[in-house]
């Protein structure tokens, strides 16, 4: 008799139709998996095998545009979601308007944040405080007339894999000699396994994820800290005995838990390795070499993708398995995947109201933080002393040390994207938005640019900004807090053009100014967009009597009509 050993996750809810979703589920041995509907649509799907584990993407067909439905999840016909007792109001899938019937009235609600520690078992002490998704669980399924979010994105280390839990390192323990390396991190895909088990079975967790669409991007610690860093980064790592295996099992991992659910179901049926894993008894193999030829050649394989929610255009951008490493030719995104997100980004001009760039590392940094992460960049490729001189090993060691690896250490992609920004909320058809979402840095703030009277192209129509925000379950020291506030003030921001001049860096294409944060704790940022208008709320968990609860620290227009 089957059970269901992870999920039901609400993956992909379809806005070209409003009548199809997918949803992921995780049971302990084959079966078919089944989704049934209150309101008659339904799915159903073989699973497929992968190290032993056994999973299913259903897409679910027929759903009424414009409604909310309940669902039951069924393995081998037996009904084993909604689970008995649980105390969580029914999941239930909620459907946009048909496209003809979409007067542009309806709010859409995106939340989003990064950066999840799973929460500790019941009973045991939160060290880092209340988890934000856990929170918003319980608001959620506490008041049924709640503002619900339409989609949850989450931007970067969904799960921490050289940073496990007590719990976690015990399971690894249990299974191999934690003195030989890795040691205390996740060493391959059975233990990848096990974190995505701690973090989704969370109980409030996985009702969440069950009810709410999400939409899932990889950062860093999903792999190692500081993941592809540098060309030096990468040759060191590549030399040690436990990276290959790390890698491979990271990226397989990923494409399991989370880079199927991102995918359209035109987009899965197109799918390659996905038709080929469900084709046969055991995918591992299958699995194991596309994740090591993605390594391997990067350019290869794009996790990057695009989502449309009405008149809100989303593209969700890899910024670390697409990085190009070489010093003279560094860049966050190869020239593919470049092209692939400035065409996404302009195609179809006037087609959309708002456009949101997820990008795990944030575009727009303290600028003490962006000057340093230049001037390191500079000394790396050799401006000061030649390629291989002192400031450049100097450079390379504060680069690892001080992780200096956000879009401001790839300079030219850097200008780029500031471009493309620019470009994209110009002319007569410009969106009335252009936000760049992002996560990492363990902080929430909001970051508006400005540019020159006489800047090429012209100044942007569309009001443009950063919105960064993270953690959702995690911590920062009181010195990273302090040092972030410095960055922001404007002794911090001379002490960064004094490094920039060293660096010869040059001029920057624009100014940014912080118009609101730091927050520090952990946090969500929800967009309210309808039409042309945007709203924008941060909430924060905070512990009280009944639990965890949200507190709103800012709710504010970032348009002049909203």
């Amino acid at each position: 008799m089957a059970g269901l050993r992870l999920g039901p996750l609400l993956r992909y809810v379809d806005w070209e139709t409003g009548s199809t979703a997918t949803v992921w589920v995780e049971a302990d041995r084959p079966t078919t998996a089944e989704v049934r509907c209150a309101d008659g649509a339904s799915g159903s799907s073989r699973t497929f095998a992968i190290a032993g584990h056994h999973y299913a993407l259903v897409v679910v067909t027929g759903l009424t545009p414009d409604s909310t439905t309940a669902y039951e999840v069924l393995l081998d016909g037996r009904r084993v979601w909604p689970l008995k007792n649980s105390g969580f109001p029914a999941s239930t899938i909620t459907t946009p308007p048909a496209p003809a019937d979409d007067t542009g009235e309806r709010p859409v609600r995106i939340s989003f944040g990064s950066c999840r520690w799973a929460a500790p078992p019941s009973g045991e002490p939160d060290t880092v405080g209340p988890d934000a998704l856990d929170a918003l669980a319980a608001r959620l399924a506490a008041d049924p007339g709640a503002a619900r979010p339409d989609v949850l994105l989450l931007l970067g280390d969904q799960v921490y894999a050289d940073e496990i839990s007590k719990a976690t390192r015990r399971r690894l323990a249990a299974r191999r000699d934690l003195s030989e390396p890795p040691g205390a991190e996740v060493a391959d895909y059975e233990e990848y396994t096990h974190l995505y088990d701690e973090s989704w079975r969370d109980p409030e967790v996985r009702w969440l994820l069950s009810t709410v669409p999400s939409c899932m991007i990889f950062d860093d610690h999903d792999v190692v800290d500081d993941w592809n860093t540098s060309a030096a980064w990468l040759a060191d790592v590549r030399a040690t005995p436990w990276w290959h295996e790390r890698i491979v099992s990271g990226l397989a991992s990923y494409w399991v838990y989370q880079h199927l659910g991102n995918l359209s179901p035109t987009a899965l049926a197109a799918d390659p390795l996905y038709a080929e894993v469900r084709a046969v008894p055991d995918g591992t193999e299958p699995l194991r070499r596309f994740a090591a030829e993605a390594d391997a050649e990067p350019a290869g394989t794009r996790w990057s993708y695009r989502r449309v929610f009405g008149r809100i255009r989303l593209l969700m951008v890899d910024t670390r398995a697409a990085r190009v490493l070489d010093e003279e030719r560094r860049s966050m995104l190869d020239a593919e995947e470049a092209r692939w997100v400035r065409e996404e980004a302009l195609a179809d001009p006037g087609s959309y109201d708002h456009l949101l760039i997820g990008t795990s590392l944030p575009w727009l940094l303290p600028p003490l933080v962006h000057d340093a992460e230049e001037w390191d960049a500079a000394l790396c490729r050799g401006e000061r002393g030649g390629p291989g001189g002192r400031w450049a090993r100097f450079g390379e060691n504060l680069r690892r040390r001080s992780d200096l690896e956000h879009w401001a250490a790839f300079p030219a992609s850097f200008r780029r994207l500031t471009e493309l920004i620019r470009e994209a909320g110009s002319g007569p058809d410009a969106p009335a938005t252009v936000c760049v979402l992002s996560g990492d840095v363990h902080h929430a703030y909001i970051a508006e640019p400005s540019w020159p009277a006489d800047a090429p192209g012209g100044a942007p129509g569309a009001r443009i900004l950063q919105l960064t925000c993270s953690p959702v379950h995690n911590s920062i020291p009181g010195v990273l807090r302090a040092g972030f506030r410095f960055a922001w003030s404007r002794t911090g921001r001379r002490l960064g053009r004094a490094l920039a001049r060293h660096g010869r860096t040059g001029p920057s294409l624009i100014q940014w100014r912080k118009t609101g944060g730091p927050w520090f704790g952990n946090q969500l940022m929800t967009l309210t967009l309808r039409g042309r208008k945007a709203a924008l709320t941060l909430v924060q968990a905070k512990e009280s009597s009944a639990g965890a609860q949200l507190e709103t620290v800012l709710d504010q227009n970032l348009t002049t009509d909203a």
